[in-house]
């Protein structure tokens, strides 16, 4: 591995490279340019300058709000709280939201949000204040509400600033039923779901798995059908990360060799216990030093690893012209927003490489994020009426066939047959079924036409074709 990083000038502007695979899919399709023009750009961008009064001095912090796509209502997207969030980057961030909940069939326009602060360098009580105010910005000018724009966890943030956020909405709107609607990822006690936290890694598991479904293609690449034995290098082990490797390891018998974070990484051949190195860097703070592994501190060693997936699941513009020649992998799964840079995306794709794109990928948390919305919509947990329905069913079930057919069923197999389905395991089933469906539609594209050579462009047409027919149905185009 060669200490040295060739640095070739290229478009790192996550708002042009958005743009520019929108455009390259577009070139595609028969819709008219209006059409187009009016599906790609970004409807509302909202800035705003806020004070907080942190430790007697007044400082001030710069957020902002973009709102890509009125097509379908309420708005939905994430707030990211981290130094290097730019107006660029959350209108295209945006963008794939727009995007991602088209093709998973989530019927949301996008959005996203920002404030640019390492949440690292602030006390919790500061990082209340800062939400808060936040929120209360987002209120002033109605970018925030259960039928208007509805913010969720992303970099940065988590269960806790949602919660935050919702309290401060429902002060704003005391009484109001449908409060708890105006914000997602909340904690389970405050009206969130059971299985949103870990959502989008389940959802690579799931797109993963569906992946591995079409054996030809699989073989076609150099590997065995299944995921099981496979190995897999991880790019961040955040929220993201964390859970796609335990799923993918403990589930589906992959080997996890690598994980990188922010300050190095680790290795082993014969795969890493995931639990283990989450409790190692609760205890020691960082990942590195691991016992039994070799430790990196090279944050980006990781994207090196020889390995069958590679999943980027940290920071956008991870590969690029500068890196793209030592990528050594068969699949590249996009956990991230744009992970690979375009120019480095058309080397490996004329490697052979298969890049499983981020608008299909990590659409799990959004899909999750519906299905919580539409709890709080509907007030009543997923699964709380007809549980023991089932169960008894069940029950009824496995005495016939006893007594029918003479033989006792184990109590093993009555366990399973007995159990009834809880919220977690609708909100899994849900999200497994929508990440097969939207797969599916995906690769019908990529296989059926000719002009269309990869993936993420097919995952755009997708994306757009439906788009389009929400706003023809809406009347604005013929």
């Amino acid at each position: 591995m060669s200490p040295k990083r060739r640095k070739i000038k290229e478009d790192l502007n996550l708002n042009h490279i958005v743009s520019q695979q929108f455009d390259q899919a577009a070139a595609l399709m028969r819709e008219p340019q209006g059409l187009l023009e009016e599906i790609k750009k970004c409807d509302n961008v909202f800035q705003v300058t806020f004070p907080v009064k942190i430790q007697n001095k007044i400082k001030h912090f710069i957020g902002w709000r973009a709102e890509h796509s009125h097509h379908r209502k309420p708005l939905k997207g994430g707030i990211r709280y981290s130094p290097l969030v730019t107006q660029d980057e959350v209108m295209a961030l945006a963008a794939l939201m727009t995007y991602k909940c088209a093709l998973v069939d989530v019927p949301f326009g996008g959005s996203k949000g920002g404030v640019a602060i390492n949440p690292r360098e602030f006390e919790v009580r500061h990082l209340e204040q800062i939400t808060r105010r936040f929120t209360v910005e987002l209120l002033r000018k109605n970018f925030i509400g259960p039928g208007e724009n509805v913010p969720a966890p992303d970099m940065g943030t988590g269960e806790r600033e949602m919660a935050w956020v919702f309290d401060t909405y429902d002060a704003f709107h005391p009484g109001g039923i449908d409060n708890l609607a105006c914000v997602t990822g909340k904690p389970v006690s405050q009206g969130g779901i059971r299985g949103r936290t870990e959502a989008t890694g389940r959802g690579v598991q799931f797109g993963l798995r569906q992946v591995f479904q079409h054996h030809n293609a699989i073989k076609a690449l150099g590997l065995d059908p299944g995921l099981a034995g496979k190995r897999v290098a991880i790019q961040g082990f955040g929220n993201v990360g964390y859970y796609a490797a335990l799923f993918l390891s403990e589930q589906d018998d992959c080997r996890i060799i690598a994980v990188g974070e922010h300050d190095g990484a680790v290795f082993d051949p014969k795969g890493l216990n995931i639990t283990k190195l989450l409790r190692h860097r609760k205890r020691s703070g960082t990942i590195l030093g691991f016992p039994g592994t070799k430790s990196i501190a090279d944050p980006r060693a990781v994207l090196e690893t020889e390995c069958d997936i590679l999943i980027p699941a940290a920071l956008e513009n991870q590969i690029t012209l500068s890196n793209v020649d030592r990528i050594r992998t068969k699949i590249l799964a996009e956990a991230a927003n744009g992970p690979v840079t375009p120019q480095a995306e058309k080397k490996l794709l004329k490697e052979g490489m298969m890049i499983i794109p981020d608008i299909y990928l990590n659409a799990g948390g959004v899909t999750v994020s519906y299905f919580e919305w539409s709890k709080n919509l509907a007030h009543i947990r997923y699964g709380r009426m007809g549980r023991r329905l089932e169960e008894s069913r069940g029950a009824q079930q496995d005495n016939y066939k006893e007594s029918s057919s003479g033989r006792s069923i184990s109590l093993a197999d009555r366990e399973i047959f007995l159990k009834g389905a809880k919220e977690a395991d609708l909100v899994n089933s849900g999200l497994e079924g929508t990440m097969a469906m939207a797969y599916e539609e995906v690769w019908s594209v990529y296989k059926r036409r000719r002009r269309v050579t990869d993936l993420r462009t097919a995952a755009y047409i997708v994306a757009i074709q439906k788009i389009a027919t929400s706003l023809r149905e809406l009347g604005i185009f013929p």
